[in-house]
């Protein structure tokens, strides 16, 4: 099965950008201090996104530790292909839902831009969502019966992941404009969003 493994470990690799875009939600190094928090009404609303992320987070981690332990080991086809094809289905429904939930929590209140910036972010969850279910498509369609074909389909898929990560800066860029001044701050203050910030750091103590 050699033709399949080194393909997949590229596979999983490019999967790393999920967890990172997915912890840029959490505003971690946003101050605490100061004499009197955010307005209450953007409070809520940061809860009312925040409590979305970890699920999803927790289902976008799953899936990319899926296509690693399959990478790391010698797996047969038809086990990649199903372990790939369940964890891109994943990583599309995380999206959607944290897409749907921004979405849903409507544009911040108070910010300038609020409703546009929100768009964005919006605009690019659900672009990843629809990317990975088109890779999800791909990897169903694979010949796992020709080994050489099935690495070749597996490669095409490792590329395009590699190409995901325009689309993973975009929405972490998206995410920043977002969160500037109290909303960064208001998502800080979020037991939700701070439980991802600390899951996603090497140190348990930077978030």
């Amino acid at each position: 099965m050699e033709g399949t493994d080194p393909v997949n470990k590229k596979l999983a690799a490019a999967l790393s950008g999920g967890a990172v875009l997915v912890a840029a939600l959490s505003g971690c190094s946003s101050s605490s201090g100061g004499d009197k928090g955010p307005d209450p009404k953007l409070v809520a609303w940061a809860k009312s996104v925040c409590d979305a992320v970890p699920a999803q987070d927790a289902k976008i981690k799953a899936a990319n530790a899926a296509i690693s332990t399959t990478a790391a080991d010698t797996a047969k086809p038809e086990t990649l292909q199903k372990t790939d094809s369940q964890a891109f289905q994943d990583m599309a429904d995380g999206y959607k839902a944290i897409a749907t939930a921004v979405s849903n929590a409507g544009a911040p209140p108070g910010v300038q831009d609020g409703a546009k910036r929100l768009q964005d972010v919006v605009k690019s969850f659900d672009g990843l969502s629809a990317s990975y279910a088109g890779l999800k498509k791909q990897v169903d369609a694979l010949n796992t019966k020709d080994q050489a074909k099935f690495a070749s389909g597996l490669h095409d898929i490792a590329v395009q992941m590699t190409d995901l990560e325009k689309q993973h800066k975009s929405g972490t860029d998206a995410l920043e404009k977002l969160q500037q001044g109290d909303v960064k701050n208001a998502i800080a203050q979020q037991a939700s969003c701070k439980k991802v910030a600390a899951t996603a750091s090497s140190s348990p103590s930077a978030g």
